[in-house]
């Protein structure tokens, strides 16, 4: 009887041993697995600008009751992953209109790479660059409000001011978050997408708290509010679809639960 006991012991405390294990294995390969499925990580592009602006950007959003892994997205895609020429030179990577008394980029006539299409703006590769390889191209006024000190914002002078200040560079990226979440996202704003917005949002924190912003659905909700359709953040259809890619592949979603909620640093969530 006891050699049963002491079997049935032996065997109970094995079978839980390997139930530990595999619970743990299973949990570190669905781990990454899920890291897996978020192709865009694997470029540096898109890593350091979440490593500039996520963590600040989230605290923002939170403030402002606005879901972040949203806007993480858009500005990913407005500003190109932040290679855009608009956003390099104003700091408006959210490329947002300038109104009432805001400065506004002029026309701007720019040098660009024949063969990579790329906007040169850094003199001193513009300098390093052959004559035979760039193209002057003129640039019609951007209407985009800019962000630079004001002693150079809306001239056509020290374009590359951001390029050698990366500092003043992300503050003026966080100030440009700031006046989409607080201006734009409002009930006094004249599009009425923004406003169905604010509402959405206000209605959804008041339900559930502030978590509800890190939540899937309602971040894919706000991004079809405010886009896809006229007098919208953006009009084309397109353009909702091609967000919520972005907060799919480079898993936004996640990313900001894992800074925020989980309070991890950047290395341990990407």
């Amino acid at each position: 009887m006891k050699k049963n006991i002491k079997f049935i012991t032996h065997t109970l405390f094995f079978l839980f041993i390997s139930f530990s294990v595999f619970s743990q294995t299973t949990a570190k390969q669905k781990t990454e697995s899920k890291k897996i499925t978020y192709k865009y990580r694997k470029y540096n592009h898109v890593k350091k600008l979440h490593q500039r602006i996520s963590d600040s950007v989230i605290k923002i959003c939170v403030a402002s009751k606005v879901p972040p892994a949203a806007i993480l997205s858009i500005i990913s895609l407005e500003s190109g992953w932040g290679q855009g020429y608009i956003g390099r030179i104003t700091g408006n990577f959210l490329s947002l209109n300038a109104f009432g008394n805001d400065v506004e980029l002029p026309a701007l006539k720019m040098p660009k790479h024949r063969k990579t299409q790329q906007i040169i703006l850094d003199p001193k590769k513009l300098a390093k660059t052959s004559k035979e390889d760039i193209v002057w191209e003129q640039r019609p006024s951007s209407l985009k409000k800019d962000y630079r000190p004001k002693n150079i914002a809306g001239t056509a002078t020290n374009l590359d001011y951001f390029l050698s200040h990366p500092d003043e560079l992300t503050k003026a990226n966080l100030e440009n978050v700031k006046d989409f979440i607080t201006k734009f996202i409002s009930y006094t704003s004249r599009i009425k997408a923004y406003n169905q917005a604010r509402k959405l949002l206000d209605d959804a924190v008041a339900q559930k708290g502030i978590s509800v912003l890190f939540e899937k659905e309602l971040n894919i909700q706000f991004i079809h509010t405010i886009g896809g359709k006229p007098n919208s953040f953006n009009f084309r259809e397109t353009w909702p679809k091609k967000v919520v890619s972005i907060l799919k592949h480079v898993g936004t979603i996640e990313l900001c639960k894992d800074l925020y909620l989980h309070k991890k640093t950047f290395a341990e969530a990407w």
